[in-house]
């Protein structure tokens, strides 16, 4: 080989390598002193209740686990209630009578969209589960209004589905996350399972959805629900525990790919005015935004979070480490919005619309103690047993 004419691929190597040795890879922008965001930090000097404030002011995400915390335990009373409910009811009323809490039709949400659709229809509100429909409507006006925020703030789901990708973290040092080639088509699932339903119950007529509602079967649909995991199959059971299993690894995946609920919200959070903004002036590319995204946001590269997966958990907002950078905002120019207002203004919406459904006598179901302990006794007649989406024929005694 001539050494003093070398070839010209080693000479392209050459001044290609000296060539990035002088162009270091661009950095970072630095943040100037004062435009760094400090992190809340707690004054240990300051009274209990006076942390306890600063922090849910302060701190999004106490704020948020604080909510999460008392929607759950706002539940679990629920369940006990129901619990205490099903012990009479399933002693043929030979223990104490415990009233059935009308909270527990929250979990009813394809009666909940019947009876919604049955009341646009008809106009009148149906008596048997009033209350799933007053919770599904609170919870499509949080959206409307707020996002898919339901679905961080206050869904019993969402919180078990976030804790358990949380513990996988803690445990693995990571998640894992779906290839995109096959995110898009699992994401689709749920949207898929949506349309089946709005199909399926769209195309009832009204005199046929009062018929399912005011049915043996849907007066039951609670007991039979608690009854499906009281004695749950294998089958069901290894359903459960794969899914869970499944969002240990891969962030909310239920949520994510299978939630027909999670879609709805999505929809309607598209006509939120509410959107977190990045400034992209200020922004340093430090892409601690879309890190701490649940959805896999690439928050960094937008102006404006459009995405139907955002649920407004506030999680990019709290990991920005410039102020006012990332912020969350009713209009592009408006003013920021603080978390503890945003969370407040959703635990309102929800609250309001609930309480206004108790307030005008719609929340208590009409049917009575005496006719719940008629049903319980008939639970294995043929009534009672799912018919596949069709209505099983029943008389004016039944």
């Amino acid at each position: 080989m001539d050494i003093e004419n070398p070839p010209t691929i080693l000479k392209n190597e050459t001044v290609l390598r000296k060539t990035n040795e002088q162009q270091p890879l661009p950095r970072r922008k630095k943040v100037p002193q004062e435009q760094r965001r400090q992190k809340f930090r707690v004054n240990p000097s300051q009274p209990l209740y006076r942390r306890v404030m600063e922090r849910l002011k302060n701190d999004s995400q106490f704020f948020r686990s604080t909510v999460q915390l008392t929607f759950i335990l706002l539940c679990a009373w629920i369940g006990i209630e129901f619990y205490l409910f099903m012990q009479w009811g399933m002693a043929a009323g030979e223990k104490n009578y415990f009233q059935r809490p009308p909270g527990v039709e929250g979990f009813l949400p394809i009666s909940a969209l019947m009876g919604l659709i049955h009341w646009i229809g008809s106009g009148t509100l149906n008596t048997i589960h009033p209350a799933a429909t007053i919770i599904l409507v609170a919870i499509i006006a949080v959206s409307i209004v707020l996002k898919k925020a339901f679905c961080s703030w206050l869904c019993p789901v969402g919180t078990l589905s976030e804790s358990l990708w949380m513990l996988g973290q803690k445990i693995f040092k990571r998640n894992f996350t779906v290839w995109r080639w096959l995110d898009y088509p699992l994401r689709s699932l749920k949207y898929l399972l949506l349309i089946f339903f709005l199909y399926s119950i769209g195309k009832m007529s009204v005199d046929d959805l009062s018929l399912f509602i005011n049915s043996p079967y849907n007066k039951v649909a609670d007991i039979k629900l608690y009854l499906f995991f009281a004695e749950i199959s294998q089958f069901a059971l290894w359903v459960i525990i794969g899914l869970m299993v499944l969002s240990v690894f891969i962030k909310n995946f239920w949520c994510r790919y299978l939630c027909p609920y999670g879609a709805l919200l999505g929809l309607g959070g598209l006509l939120s005015p509410f959107r977190i903004t990045r400034s992209k002036e200020t922004c340093i590319d430090c892409d601690l935004c879309t890190k701490a995204c649940p959805a896999n946001i690439k928050v960094h590269k937008v102006i404006q979070v459009w995405s139907d997966e955002c649920t407004s958990c506030m999680r990019c907002v709290e990991e920005c480490p410039v102020k006012n950078t990332l912020v969350l905002r009713a209009k592009k120019s408006s003013s920021p919005v603080p978390p503890w207002v945003f969370g407040s203004l959703l635990v309102g919406v929800f609250i309001a619309i609930t309480g206004l459904g108790m307030l005008t006598g719609h929340w208590r179901n009409s049917v009575s103690k005496e006719e719940y302990r008629f049903r319980f006794e008939r639970l294995d007649s043929p009534l009672y047993n799912h018919a596949r989406g069709s209505v099983p024929h029943y008389g004016p005694n039944d």
